[in-house]
């Protein structure tokens, strides 16, 4: 009787602190989120007056940058409010996650040298991701679940 109710209790202790320290991450990725609309909004805004059209080249890829990486909080967003409803983290979030942080890095190679190698081995990590997503949703356990009710 001792056992479980310590069980049970360090259970709700876990998940009580596991639960507020995400929320807390939540807030953060907000406050960061928001910052970085702001700052891609002003920079946009005092670059576009600053510069020359040969210039704007920079600025708007900055710009595509900042955005980017605004997507891949809102990804990591979107993961902690799954396990918040679902009680799991789900994998296909946090591929995407993943995608579209490298996806950034590729948009970043285009506007710098960058040997062919690397570019090469960062598409196949693209390539590995999609692969892995796919896996991941045709073998999820709710799609399971639904095949074995037919």
């Amino acid at each position: 009787m001792t056992k479980d109710w310590i069980k049970n209790f360090s259970g709700i202790c876990f998940e009580t602190i596991c639960r507020s320290l995400l929320s807390l991450l939540m807030v953060v990725l907000l406050t960061g989120m928001a910052f970085g609309i702001l700052r891609a909004g002003t920079d946009l805004l005092i670059n576009s007056e600053l510069f020359s059209a040969t210039e704007m080249h920079g600025v708007i890829k900055e710009l595509i940058i900042n955005v980017l990486m605004i997507l891949a909080v809102l990804e990591l967003f979107r993961t902690v409010k799954a396990y918040f409803s679902e009680g799991r983290i789900r994998v296909t979030y946090i591929i995407d996650t993943a995608l579209v942080v490298v996806i950034t890095d590729l948009m970043g190679f285009w506007y710098r040298e960058i040997e062919v190698t690397r570019v090469a081995l960062a598409i196949a990590l693209v390539m590995a991701l999609m692969a892995v997503r796919i896996m991941a949703i045709r073998f999820s356990p709710k799609r399971r679940v639904l095949l074995e009710g037919l």
